[in-house]
């Protein structure tokens, strides 16, 4: 038996977290699973009982944790390429465009039209099964787009590549919405097949459970993806042009193809979110994909805590719901409990007055974000130590080091 199994293990609550935190170190898929689990059964029974079921019924809470799902999807693709990679990309909405109408050529009749197949005619009321291998194709396509972004413009560093990709975020939606005979412009591409599961049905409009479950675990399965990528030598060589790209390149890894990897799988990330949003809606147009998208899903990246999934997924939540559900559902609680001021006040129209007041908070009181990684904790809480006190320890060293000179003479 070694050494670090001979040592006893701290007792109490914190005992208890080291060894949760050694078992999930040695079973990380089995405790991304467990955890998702339990969390997908509480949802729903807090969405049930006061004070929450006093905003919205609880169908209506599934409804809302399911989109909450998909901007978790997107945040966590894009911790790939911000948090892990160290790459600033402002146009991250443009991917889940490309997913999106991936899905909808594939699953509607305007867009089997163009493609010159018929989906419905082969498949009749199963037509929804296409939904299953297009979670696959959509983040292909949508990765195969990030290549081609990312190839002509990953030599650029900083500011002048987040300029780049705030470009291309523009320049998609644009492309969608002139694109008549191919996109349906303006109008969008309507009539989207509902996914289909053998032996269940066709999911329906009325019944949320089906789109929560499913995206519960897509968003399980691509947390297992994340975690094994950062803790494999790819996410090392990430968090090492993260920290210095010249030291990086200077031990051997090549940072062109390194970044090209991260921008790939950032935005196959999003493609796969492009389909779950759009099987859902049932509809797809260009004004779904604004910078507000991409701006949004950054400031998840950052609140949630930079380079931590768990924190990412958690953040993203919880800024999605708060944003989209709760604040939107505060009129009509004051309302019906009859508070004298706050009775008056329509939340919804400051809606983003108050996000954006709690964006200003979370970066003056918590710069780290909700659930910080362990090294972005210590960059950003780094004790300062005085100039007086820095020069008397150099001297000190160079001290010591001159006496040690001597004595070894």
């Amino acid at each position: 038996m070694s050494v670090v199994q001979d040592l006893p293990t701290p007792g109490g609550a914190r005992g208890m977290r080291t060894r949760a935190s050694a078992f999930g170190g040695r079973h990380r898929s089995l405790s991304i699973t467990l955890g998702m689990a339990l969390v997908a059964a509480v949802l729903p029974v807090l969405a049930g009982v006061p004070p929450f079921s006093s905003f919205q019924p609880q169908a209506a809470w599934i409804d809302g944790f399911t989109n909450a799902g998909v901007f978790v999807l997107l945040a966590l693709g894009l911790n790939i390429v911000v948090g892990v990679a160290g790459l600033l990309d402002l146009g991250y909405a443009a991917f889940f465009a490309i997913g999106s109408y991936a899905y909808a050529y594939a699953a509607s009749p305007f867009g089997n039209q163009i493609l010159g197949i018929n989906v419905q005619a082969a498949l009749g009321d199963a037509a929804g099964l296409v939904f299953w291998p297009m979670l696959a194709i959509g983040a292909l396509v949508a990765a195969l787009f990030g290549v081609l972004l990312g190839a002509p413009t990953l030599r650029l560093r900083g500011d002048y590549l987040a300029i780049v990709t705030l470009g291309f975020g523009e320049i998609v939606p644009i492309v969608f919405l002139n694109s008549d005979a191919v996109t349906n412009g303006t109008n969008g591409i309507g009539g989207i097949y509902r996914p289909y599961l053998p032996g269940f049905g066709a999911y329906s409009a009325t019944n949320p459970w089906p789109y929560y479950i499913t995206t519960v675990a897509v968003v399980t399965l691509v947390l297992i993806l994340c975690y094994r990528l950062v803790e494999s030598r790819i996410g090392r060589a990430w968090e090492a042009i993260r920290e210095d790209e010249l030291a990086a390149a200077a031990n051997g890894i090549n940072t062109v193809t390194t970044k090209l990897l991260a921008f790939a799988l950032g935005a196959s990330t999003a493609g796969i979110a492009g389909v779950l949003n759009t099987a859902k809606l049932t509809v797809v147009s260009p004004d779904q994909f604004t910078f507000v998208i991409s701006f949004t899903v950054l400031a998840m990246v950052v609140l949630g805590g930079m380079g931590n999934f768990w924190g990412v997924a958690v953040g993203a939540f919880v800024i999605y719901t708060i944003n989209n559900v709760v604040l939107k559902s505060l009129n009509q609680f004051f309302q019906s409990v009859g508070v004298p001021i706050l009775k008056d006040i329509d939340f919804l129209q400051l809606q983003f007055l108050l996000y954006g007041l709690a964006l200003v908070a979370m970066m003056l009181l918590r710069p780290e974000g909700l659930f910080p990684n362990s090294r972005r904790t210590r960059e950003l809480h780094a004790d300062v130590v005085p100039v007086e006190e820095d020069a008397e320890g150099e001297a000190a060293a160079g001290g010591a080091a001159g006496g040690a000179g001597e004595g070894g003479r």
